[in-house]
């Protein structure tokens, strides 16, 4: 199963992004994880299929309202199984 590793920069946290990427990655049936980073960017794992993966990198490139994306980094990693989608903390 295709699985990535994604970072997030900009103005994403204290503005939803966590909630907002785990409702998406839900809603498309990918399972992994998102959680904030102490230099302020977002990071996460998600695995699916690859229409869905790609929906959701779309999606991180817009985030919710209140964020503002600047960068969005992607990378192929190994598959780990998870079995649902979470927040990280």
């Amino acid at each position: 199963m295709p699985s990535i590793r994604f970072s997030v920069t900009g103005r994403v946290q204290g503005v939803g992004f966590r909630m907002f990427t785990r409702r998406q990655a839900d809603a498309l049936g990918l399972v992994g994880w998102v959680r904030n980073v102490s230099d302020g960017s977002v990071e996460g794992c998600a695995e699916g299929s690859c229409d869905a993966i790609d929906a959701l990198v779309e999606t991180l490139h817009q985030g919710p309202v209140a964020a503002k994306v600047t960068e969005v980094t992607i990378e192929d990693t190994q598959t780990t199984r998870f079995e649902n989608f979470r927040i990280v903390r």
